[in-house]
């Protein structure tokens, strides 16, 4: 059993995993570049909903789990599993943490040990990108002096039923021998891996999985805005169809979509096939369209809302419920209630959020934050509920709220509440 265990990122895919080492009675080291992070987590304040601050504290009295800044303390290690972002940066995947992590590892990798990517990438990040770059910074050969491999991140923030441990975990090896060793890892701290032939393979089902959300929630959004039109309940009839017990699996619309995984991972494997096969990948480039386009479509659905209330966007106030993507967690990247935010604003309008589960800063110019209380309620001349948290009180906005504009379907429709 491997001793020492680096994870580079302490996000909500690199802490959980850390902590989950550390656990098994692995020396773990959590390296992050962020400093008030690392702080944080060494006096065992946890910042990711999905790790309470008992695990923490218990890793931590223990001593199986480090926090830490330095990259010196990378030294030695076993087992390195790089878990730092992917974004998109002028729709060109940006992998310049990926190169930063790989730098780190490599100026101290020995033979014999082991190397994992768990961050969200296009196929052929591990063998093209990540693979030249330790071994020219090692001077070992990948398959022969250390072993290399992929395994997707499949963390779903604020899902209590599928949590790290219990969701099946794709693993990958550039060779036999390294796919042997990711395995054996991973076996030791969830309960189920799942062998992938090649990284390239793990790499295009972790893209294949987000992209078909992707898909599928842009194919419910644009049929929602159809059968506004039509005069028909988009939700009852998607709760019909819901009961086919074959051949069909439930989406809801939305606001938008938001995190990382939606909004980015479609495009790191359109942008690879464009790339490498010079032409464009028109369904995820469609979905991304559609999805997109759905503030501005909530924005003039409550303009619209407002208008047959005799009143204008501008000067008026609005209450949005939610800045998070997701239900009950703090997570805002990508998050559509920005998006919803900043074009109310510059439509004239005040806006006040609520989020309780949101403590870092938004943003967004002019954008006040408040409690939900009552008279927040009433003062609004339209309470939006963009993000549907379990902590919102819906008896006390559905009784004191003039109008109320629901994106998530939370309450019943009625003269004064009117769904997306």
């Amino acid at each position: 059993m491997a001793s020492k265990i680096v994870v580079l990122g302490q996000g909500y895919v690199g802490l959980p995993l850390a902590v989950a080492a550390a656990e098994r009675g692995y020396e773990v080291i959590g390296y992050d570049t962020d400093e008030n992070r690392v702080k944080k987590l060494a006096t065992g304040e946890s910042y990711v909903a999905d790790i309470g601050a008992e695990r923490l504290a218990a890793v931590l009295a223990r001593a199986t789990y480090r926090p830490s800044v330095s990259a010196g303390d990378l030294d030695g290690f076993d087992v390195a599993v790089i878990a730092v972002p992917t974004p998109m940066v002028d729709g060109i995947p940006d992998l310049s943490f990926v190169r930063a992590a790989g730098e780190a590892l490599g100026a101290v990798l020995r033979p014999g040990a082991t190397v994992i990517l768990e961050s969200t990438s296009y196929p052929g990040t591990t063998r093209e990108v990540l693979a030249p770059q330790l071994e020219r910074l090692s001077g070992l050969t990948p398959g022969r002096d250390f072993h290399l491999g992929y395994s997707p991140e499949r963390i779903d923030p604020g899902n209590g039923r599928w949590v790290f441990e219990n969701t099946p975990k794709v693993v990958s090896g550039i060779d036999e021998t390294s796919l042997t060793k990711v395995a054996e890892f991973y076996e030791s701290i969830v309960d189920e891996v799942v062998r992938a032939d090649s990284p390239e393979v793990a790499e295009l089902a972790k893209v294949v999985e987000n992209t078909f959300r992707h898909v599928n929630i842009a194919l419910v959004n644009e049929l929602a805005m159809h059968a506004e039109g039509l005069g028909i309940d988009v939700w009852k009839a998607l709760d019909v169809a819901a009961t086919k017990p074959f051949g069909y699996m439930p989406f809801k619309p939305g606001p938008g979509v938001g995190g990382h995984c939606l909004p980015v991972d479609p495009l790191y494997l359109s942008w690879k096939v464009e790339r490498t096969l010079r032409r464009p990948f028109r369904l995820v480039a469609l979905a991304d369209e559609l999805n997109n386009r759905m503030p501005e479509y909530v924005v003039c659905r409550i303009a619209r809302g407002l208008d047959r209330r005799g009143q204008t966007m501008s000067g008026s106030r609005l209450l949005l419920l939610g800045l998070a993507y997701k239900a009950d967690t703090g997570d805002i990247r990508e998050s559509p209630a920005l998006d919803i935010a900043t074009l109310l604003i510059k439509e004239g309008a005040t806006v006040r959020a609520v989020d309780p589960h949101v403590t870092e800063p938004t943003d967004v110019p002019g954008l006040v934050r408040a409690d939900l209380t009552t008279e927040e309620i009433e003062a609004a001349d339209a309470v939006v509920v963009v993000t549907d948290h379990s902590a919102f009180d819906y008896d006390a906005i559905t009784a004191s709220a003039r109008y109320v504009f629901d994106c998530r379907h939370r309450l019943t429709p009625s003269e004064r509440i009117e769904s997306l």
